[in-house]
């Protein structure tokens, strides 16, 4: 097992993933920092249940992953029907014809059940693979694959199209900044 100081070091370097995860589940970049803080504080308070062999990125979103569920509960408890549903917020401004697309790609991200977007959102914008999204959101391989691919259906049927080359084409505003996750995993 790695030393604690290691450890630490390897948990600091996933702060820009575990920030895009976070995004993916709040409506504003405060409350993305909070649910991220949050969930630092219990992977340091709980490191000593790190398993050997485990990724710590995956054992970390898993956290967050919980984190979030349980605050949505919570939530629900004490206020019924203010349920804070995900949201994605775009990190800078677009030229208008992107802006347009991107708006209607996130409204299609939005509508879809909270279990396929979270999927859609850890392979297709973070990058995460098949195995780890399965951890990380506790279910079989194929339980992912089959959700993702509802998912991808789901956004397609949402923008009237009817193939998966237009979504593509559609999805390339990520690259232009208006989600872009990947330049904050590089921060």
């Amino acid at each position: 097992m790695a030393t604690r100081e290691t450890e630490e070091v390897s948990i600091v370097d996933l702060i820009p993933a575990l920030r895009a995860f976070a995004r993916t589940f709040c409506r504003t970049p405060d409350d993305a920092d909070d649910l991220v803080q949050e969930t630092l504080t219990k992977g340091l308070a709980n490191i000593d249940k790190f398993e050997a062999g485990t990724r710590m990125k995956s054992w970390l979103f898993t956290i967050m992953r919980n984190t979030y569920y349980t605050r949505v509960r919570a939530a629900v408890r004490e206020a019924p029907g203010l349920l804070d549903c995900a949201s994605l917020r775009p990190i800078s401004e677009a030229t208008q014809e992107w802006s347009v697309q991107g708006k209607e790609v996130h409204q299609a991200i939005q509508s879809l059940p909270e279990h396929q977007r979270e999927v859609l959102m850890l392979i297709g914008v973070l990058g995460i693979s098949y195995e780890e999204t399965a951890e990380i959101c506790g279910c079989a391989v194929g339980t992912v694959k089959s959700r993702l691919n509802r998912a991808r259906a789901g956004v397609l049927e949402y923008l009237g199209e009817s193939s998966s080359q237009t979504l593509m084409e559609r999805r390339s505003y990520l690259s232009e900044g208006q989600l872009d996750f990947e330049a904050e995993r590089r921060r």
